[in-house]
């Protein structure tokens, strides 16, 4: 097992990342082959948790026992993300990963489920919202968690890897050549504080599992998304009576204090929890008050 610490609040246990896979299967959606890991009792309301770039659904793992506790967890790789299918010759998209999502729900059979989103995940639960507001999805959206993302793309700052993924030229090659020693130095910048050398290497596994590292300018291509469909998805997470909260890292340099100050504006009606000193993962550097206010909000 490995550990995370809260920042003076206690210690939290997660998995290794190999024994979450153990735990899960992959599945057939869509003609690809997907990991997944359900949790919590039978019966119970669904809860469906979308990860973010370019890690996987083990960013769940320290806050997935407490939301289960009243929910039966629905947690899946992307397409080309974790343990699922990491195809080269693909096209990656947000709205495929949209599609994925329902194809998912549809083979559980749930018509109903609350949703929490991250990172690459937000964008893909605007576009259910966008979705349900055209009357186009066949679920029920209860209510949606939003975790650091790029909700607003004109206030997302990419880092410098990032825009050298998306990089016509560039992107390929760098994906060619990237090591787990450059990739992590890029991704702990996103952290309010370092993680452990033992966390960041399970997050390689997770990036680099089916040769993943190979493929992240495909992966990258979901910021061109959000700029392309950015009225659209801006309408449908400003507008949509679906509950909403933001459970927000405020030190995140990508989508952080700026983000929030925006979310605070346009949204006064919804929950805003700022997260004064954790930075793009809340869920893993403030697992303990991030899972309690997730749990709140979730809660059937």
């Amino acid at each position: 097992m490995l550990s995370r610490r809260e920042n003076g609040a206690g210690v939290i246990a997660t998995e290794r990342i190999d024994e979450w896979f153990a735990a899960g299967e992959r599945v057939e959606a869509g003609g690809l082959r997907l990991f997944e890991r359900v949790a919590g009792s039978e019966g119970a309301p669904w809860l469906t948790l979308l990860h973010g770039f370019p890690t996987c659904s083990w960013d769940w793992s320290p806050v997935a026992d407490g939301l289960a506790a009243a929910r039966r967890l629905l947690m899946f790789d992307f397409a080309g993300f974790g343990d699922s299918d990491k195809p080269r010759d693909h096209v990656y998209s947000i709205h495929e990963q949209a599609d994925l999502t329902e194809a998912l729900w549809r083979r559980h059979g749930i018509e109903r489920t609350a949703l929490v989103v991250h990172d690459y995940g937000v964008s893909v639960g605007q576009e259910l919202l966008a979705r349900r507001a055209e009357g186009a999805l066949e679920a029920e959206i209860e209510r949606i968690a939003f975790l650091n993302g790029g909700l607003y793309p004109d206030l997302h700052r990419p880092l410098i890897a990032q825009r050298l993924l998306l990089h016509p030229t560039a992107g390929p090659m760098f994906s060619r050549t990237v090591n787990e020693r450059a990739f992590l130095r890029s991704l702990t910048r996103v952290f309010a504080h370092r993680p452990s050398d033992a966390d960041l290497h399970q997050h390689w596994l997770g990036i680099a599992r089916h040769g993943g590292a190979r493929i992240q300018h495909l992966l990258i291509r979901y910021i061109e998304d959000r700029r392309r469909h950015a009225e659209r998805w801006t309408a449908a997470l400003e507008r949509t009576d679906v509950p909403r909260r933001f459970v927000w890292g405020m030190l995140d340099p990508v989508s952080g204090a700026h983000m929030a100050e925006r979310i605070a504006a346009r949204m006064p009606p919804a929950e805003l929890h700022a997260l004064a000193d954790a930075g793009h993962y809340p869920q893993l550097e403030a697992p303990l008050r991030a899972g309690l206010l997730l749990r709140e909000f979730v809660a059937p």
